[in-house]
């Protein structure tokens, strides 16, 4: 902090390049605070996934329904704690872009295998009482305006004709990375207006076993009870379940890693380029630094400073522009929940904090091993 006004004047030199290398820094880190985002929008349902929790399914695919028989049957599993039940609605809300996760739910047992999802007892009590109840998640609520006691249309895609409900709660999560996008409704409401054919049948089980060692277990037990039947099973825990529709994908991990890696080698290069420039055009200014009694190590951490100083300035521009797109992006990306985790903020500065020291390092070394007869001979 000493040499701060000395390293702001320097920077000040040159305004159009002190403002175009901030610049390179802020759209690096924007670019990078995109992907970071991005990548825990696709593995939202894998970093939230409860330990203690397995997604029964058909084995034939997940669009494939279950009896709704197998519950009983399931809980007869030695190691299974609960089990709910759930099935995709998959309606429209006043225009198709509209989209957010709406699932058919058996309100008796939801509460119990996700205890995350907060909800007030007197909502939930309404939610009992009126079988075309629903509850939104807060986001998704947020995101039209929703109230409780408001009545919500839904068209349906593969079911006929339109659906309304009235909003009686409102649902949070208790973790900063829980889906609050979803939509329930209740089970018994769905089978009095749904074609003959969904009676006695749900998309899928949700499995909540007494100790998470044993999942592997009791997913094997389960798929054996139900081997060679017409309905056959596939077990998982949530966490692969989750996992299996990011590897559907592609390798987001690998895709973020290489767009990364070419963008912060060449935000290196161009920062080093930059610094060697400034270095090289103030070589008589640094011989006087030294003859009037600036040290090597001081010299060092002049140049080193402008170079820091630019990456943090840049990189806390393009982080906090980052943060503030991310929630646009999730109404433009219907579903997908984009935010920027403090932890990311953190890492993105530390980051541009690493490239300017190494973008410095050599422009610094250099102007500290300046002698000061031969940068004298050169002016």
């Amino acid at each position: 902090m000493k040499y701060l006004g000395l390293i702001l004047a320097n920077l000040r030199r040159k305004r159009v390049r002190t403002v175009l290398s901030v610049g390179s820094f802020a759209a690096a880190l924007f670019l990078f605070g995109l992907l970071i985002a991005v990548r825990g929008a696709f593995n939202q349902g894998v970093t939230v996934a409860g330990v203690d929790r397995m997604i029964v399914i058909n084995r034939v695919s997940l669009i494939q329904p279950l009896p709704i028989s197998y519950r009983e049957r399931i809980l007869q599993v030695p190691g299974v704690k609960g089990v709910a039940y759930a099935t995709w609605f998959g309606g429209i809300y006043q225009d198709e872009k509209n989209f957010f996760p709406q699932y058919v739910i058996d309100p008796e047992t939801w509460r119990a295998v996700y205890p995350e999802y907060k909800i007030p007892d007197d909502e939930w009590n309404e939610f009992m009482k009126d079988r075309q109840g629903c509850i939104a998640g807060e986001e998704t609520a947020k995101r039209f305006g929703w109230k409780l006691g408001d009545r919500i249309p839904i068209k349906g895609t593969y079911l006929p004709g339109v659906w309304e409900f009235n909003l009686r709660g409102i649902y949070r999560g208790t973790r900063s990375d829980d889906d609050t996008t979803q939509f329930w409704l209740r089970r018994d409401y769905f089978e009095e207006k749904a074609p003959a054919y969904w009676k006695g049948l749900v998309g899928w089980y949700v499995v909540k076993v007494a100790n998470p060692d044993d999942a592997l277990r009791v997913a094997a037990a389960i798929d054996e009870r139900f081997a060679n039947s017409p309905w056959e099973t596939k077990s998982e825990t949530e966490k692969a379940f989750a996992a299996s529709f990011v590897k559907q994908i592609g390798n987001i991990e690998f895709l973020i890693l290489t767009i990364g890696s070419v963008v912060f080698f060449t935000l290196l290069l161009v920062t080093g380029n930059t610094m060697a420039i400034a270095v090289r055009e103030r070589t008589g200014e640094l011989a006087v630094f030294k003859t009037v009694g600036f040290g090597d190590v001081r010299v060092l951490w002049l140049v080193l400073g402008e170079s820091v100083l630019i990456a943090l300035a840049g990189g806390a521009v393009g982080i906090a522009a980052a943060r503030a797109v991310c929630p646009r992006l999730s109404g433009v990306l219907s579903g997908m929940r984009i935010f920027l985790p403090a932890s990311s903020l953190a890492f993105g500065l530390v980051l541009a904090l690493a490239v300017g020291i190494l973008a410095g390092a050599l422009p610094a070394l250099e102007a500290m091993r300046l002698k000061v007869a031969d940068a004298l001979r050169r002016v």
